[in-house]
């Protein structure tokens, strides 16, 4: 510095060269510029600048400028400051300062600087002041780090204060507790411990073993650790207590030399998530109690031990209510140790008034009867059961107070909500254990008498539906035999006649004419025998000659006939399913029943006629689809015929298949064209459905079961061929109507055949168990002597498995044809027949 100084032009300064300055300046230069103390001089009345080497680090980028220039000008930014402190030195009155802040521009910027100074006055040789000579260190790295440190601090204290965890240091040497946050005063009940040693502040931690604990942590140097550690809190000796679970540490603080010095307590308290855990513990165990049990006092009981042992109570049961005596029935209770049952009958107002907060609903919850208004005259008798804190739980049904859950301490205690809580948890568990073991039971009780009522119920039910069934039964009856008496009434009527007149005309000698007669009587036979046929489709027994056939083809084959019979005003529409499959059923009932439908359409449609469409499909019937119709999951051929009329409602839907049901007009239709529809198909394995609109039209849909095999080409005989005759061939004839036997007999005879008759089934069986040839059997169906014409047929081929069999029949029932299917070399024909048919079936069976 001395160099610089020597180097500077002075002469531009107040000052002016060094070798004119007084004495007084140049000794103090020198004692500046020897000082490895920060020194500097403001000399003259501008005050002029100058500085050690040791000061030129305080200066900043002010060096070398600040040499030689005025303080005013050197310190311009802090000069408001510093001036007032200069001008008391000036004065003659030095200053000192051990920390003076200040803003000062020494690195271009503004920045806080603390410094320690002692600023002194200079005087020269004529005792006046004329400098100031200052001695200074920087303090501002120390400033701001004690003030970073009283920061520090401050947010310790406040971390301290407000931590939501509890902390306390304790010295060592005897435990005496030197500060605690507010945390720890509310854990230890806000008593007064600051100053006082654990075993002065909190004797009840003694007596649960804490003091052991920590001097384990003083001997060892080891941090204690405890989780959900209980700490049953009592505030003032002889108090209740408050049971705590803590979390907690107990950290040893060491000197340098390893010495246990202090220990820091910090831990939070954990009592409610505690609770929550046993809580739902205990509801866990008092589920797997009840499980199995199913005598609701066992229930009670159980319930009472799990939550007397839970609450760590002295008693624990229920009681039942009677309202008006106020007294509570008490069967059996859980009793800890020591402790008496209450069980019997306890009269509330000798244990004070809060019988009138239970009959509200309220619960009671008391922590110490002798401070309990409701209970404070009463206390030495509840006292004197184990029962000075207690909760009574009112359990209402229906709105009405009939039992009571309650628990009972010995001691007083605090009830806190937690408790509560479980007692009404325990409380809806055993109600709901208790109702579904009482609708067990009453289960129990009706299960045992359940099969005796369903017996009795079912047998009640059967005798109604029988009587219903025979009312109907005779009411349908009624209907056919009246609709079946007024038919062949007039049928026979008609044949009759034509026979009376017949034998009148031969008796007359009168031959002309006589075929008009003939024709009659023919006429109505005909006419009886299709009547016939439709009462045997209605009850599904008529019998079927059942082939392989191809649907479209069977319409195609029939389709001008259809147009005709619906007449002009009805459009018919044809629609052939491509690759149509094809179905074994009696061809000429599917073709009565097509014209039967197309009929019903046309009148259906009448008298403005409509739209008739005939459609043929492939149906795959799923299990859902085919149970809806009413039949085996599989593949049908289905036939419907559409039309556009007046459509059905709901209730004609019901009953369209029912006899004699008919919508026509009277003497316009019979009744039994549908149910003949549904008995045949019903026969022939297959359904019928009506889909149906009211003002929409009509669908008829008949399904009936594919055939997987070939349809056969159908050859037409010759008509009017003449039959050929027999050569001789054997033709036994049973039948138990000696009419229809002779006729047979007459058709064999006239056509080349050797009859043989028997009246029943035995005597037929007999000639076929001879040694007689017999080319053919012919016979009765239904025949007396105990074997119909099957049982016959079927025995006779044990011996003549070739035998050839017709079976004459008016009824044909199922079981004897095999509903409907016959063995190969059996054929059936259906009586009345014509004798031409009869000698025509004859011929074929004799020639296959």
């Amino acid at each position: 510095m001395g160099a610089a100084m020597r180097a500077l032009d002075w002469t531009t300064t107040p000052l002016g060269p060094p070798d004119g300055w007084p004495q007084s300046l140049r000794s103090l230069v020198g004692l500046m510029l020897a000082s490895p103390q920060p020194m500097f001089m403001a000399w003259g009345e501008d005050r002029t600048w100058l500085y050690n080497d040791a000061f030129t680090p305080i200066l900043g980028l002010k060096h070398p400028r600040a040499l030689g220039a005025p303080s005013r000008v050197v310190w311009a930014e802090a000069w408001d400051n510093l001036e007032p402190l200069f001008d008391q030195v000036f004065d003659g009155e030095g200053v000192h300062m051990d920390d003076f802040g200040l803003d000062l521009d020494r690195q271009g910027v503004l920045e806080e600087a603390h410094f320690a100074f002692s600023y002194n006055p200079a005087r020269d040789e004529t005792g006046a002041v004329a400098g100031l000579f200052g001695v200074c260190t920087e303090t501002t790295k120390q400033i701001v780090a004690m003030r970073r440190l009283d920061e520090e601090r401050n947010q310790f204290a406040q971390l301290f204060e407000q931590a939501p965890t509890f902390m306390a240091m304790l010295r060592a040497s005897d435990y005496r507790i030197e500060f605690a946050n507010p945390g720890y005063l509310r854990l230890v009940g806000h008593r007064d411990v600051i100053g006082k040693t654990i075993a002065e502040a909190l004797p009840d931690a003694v007596e649960q073993g804490y003091l052991q604990i920590l001097d384990a942590v003083r001997d060892t140097g080891e941090p204690f650790i405890a989780t959900g550690r209980l700490y049953a809190m009592q505030a003032t000796p002889g108090g209740p207590s408050v049971d705590r679970y803590l979390d907690f540490v107990y950290q040893p603080i060491t000197d340098s030399s390893g010495k246990v010095v202090s220990i820091f307590v910090e831990g939070a308290d954990v009592t409610e998530r505690s609770k929550v855990e046993a809580r739902q513990a205990t509801l866990l165990d008092l589920a797997d109690a009840l499980r199995n049990l199913r005598d609701p006092d066992e229930i009670a009981y159980v319930a009472a031990t799990i939550l007397g042992t839970a609450l760590g109570v002295s008693r624990v049961g229920y009681g039942v209510i009677d309202t008006v005596a106020d007294t509570v029935t008490i069967d059996r209770d859980w009793n800890a140790p020591g402790v008496a049952s209450l069980a019997g009958v306890l009269q509330f107002r000798d244990y004070g008034s809060y019988i009138e907060n239970l009959k509200r609903g309220e619960t009671v919850a008391i922590d110490d009867a002798y401070l309990d208004p409701r209970t404070s005259g009463t206390a030495d008798a509840l006292k004197a059961i184990s029962a000075q804190a207690f909760i009574n739980m009112p359990l209402v049904e229906q709105g009405r107070f009939v039992a009571l859950l309650y628990a009972n301490h010995a001691e007083a205690r605090i009830w806190t909500e937690s408790d509560l809580l479980l007692m009404r948890e325990v409380a809806d568990r055993v109600r709901v254990a208790t109702e579904r073991a009482r609708a067990e039971s009453a289960l129990q009780q009706l299960n045992e008498t359940l099969e005796q009522q369903v017996a009795a119920r079912t047998k009640e039910l059967m005798v109604t539906e029988e009587a219903l069934r025979q009312s109907q039964k005779m009411e349908a009856v009624g209907q056919l035999t009246g609709g079946i008496a007024h038919d062949f009434n007039n049928l026979l009527a008609g044949i009759s006649g034509s026979l009376e007149f017949l034998e009148r005309r031969i008796g007359e000698g009168r031959l002309a004419g006589l075929e008009r007669y003939l024709g009659a009587a023919q006429t109505s036979t005909r006419r009886a025998a299709a009547l016939t046929q439709r009462l045997l489709a209605f009850s599904r027994r008529q019998t079927l000659d059942p082939r392989p056939t191809d649907v479209n083809r069977l319409i195609s084959g029939m389709e001008d006939l259809l147009r005709r019979t619906v007449g002009p005003s009805v459009e018919v529409e044809v629609v052939h399913a491509g690759g149509l499959w094809p179905t074994r059923v009696d061809a000429s009932q599917l073709e009565n029943a097509l014209l039967n439908l197309c009929i019903n359409a046309r009148d259906a449609m009448s008298p403005d006629g409509g739209r008739l469409t005939i459609e043929t499909a492939n149906k795959w019937l799923d299990e859902r689809s085919a149970r809806e119709r009413e039949l085996p999951p599989g593949q049908y051929v289905s036939l419907c015929v559409t039309d556009t009329g007046a459509g059905m409602t709901p209730e004609v839907i019901g009953r369209a298949f029912d006899p004699f049901f008919t919508t026509k007009p009277i003497g316009q239709g019979t009744g039994l064209g549908l149910s003949m529809i549904y008995g045949f198909v019903r026969q022939s394995g297959g359904q019928v459905r009506i889909y149906s609109e009211l003002g929409h039209g009509t669908t008829m849909c008949i399904y009936l079961p594919r055939h997987q095999g070939d349809v056969e080409d159908e050859v037409e005989a010759p008509g009017g061929a003449a039959i050929d005759g027999g050569d001789g061939q054997t033709v036994l004839v049973i039948d138990d109507e000696p009419t229809i036997r002779m006729l047979i007999v007459e058709v064999l005879e006239e056509h080349g055949y050797v009859p043989m008759q028997a009246a029943d089934g035995p005597a037929g069986l007999r000639l076929l168990q001879s040694d007689a040839r017999i080319d053919l059997l012919i016979t009765d169906v239904g025949l007396p002597g105990g074997l119909n014409g099957r049982q016959v047929a079927d025995a006779a081929r044990q011996t003549r498995p070739d035998l050839k069999v017709l079976f004459i029949t008016g009824y044909a029932e199922n079981a004897v044809v095999g509903n409907g299917h016959l063995d190969p070399g059996m054929e059936v024909i259906t009586k009345p027949f014509v004798i031409s048919d009869l000698a025509s079936k004859i011929r074929e069976l004799i020639d296959s």
